[in-house]
């Protein structure tokens, strides 16, 4: 599980020249609060990886904001339509 989250760059220890990971107070707070996370939201580790690849990388955030954007549209355009059949009626 650490290296999975070292790996996708949540919490990242130092390591020592002989690649020992040195988890300091700083880590150790950010992996608790981690756990509180997951606890508190009912959220998989997984869906927080998601999240930060969201922030770091640009074109995958536009491309989700824009899908959603267009998923939003098509809701509001079915609800047009439905109140337009509704009056024609």
């Amino acid at each position: 599980m650490l290296r999975y989250i070292e790996r996708h760059g949540l919490v990242v220890p130092e390591r020592t020249a002989s690649g020992y990971r040195l988890y300091g107070l700083r880590e150790v707070n950010q992996l608790r609060s981690l756990r509180d996370l997951l606890s508190r939201f009912k959220i998989e580790l997984s869906n927080v990886v998601f999240a930060a690849r969201l922030r770091r990388d640009a074109a995958l955030r536009t491309a989700v904001d824009s899908w959603l954007a267009g998923t939003e549209l098509d809701a509001l355009e079915w609800e047009q339509r439905k109140h337009e059949r509704l009056l024609a009626a």
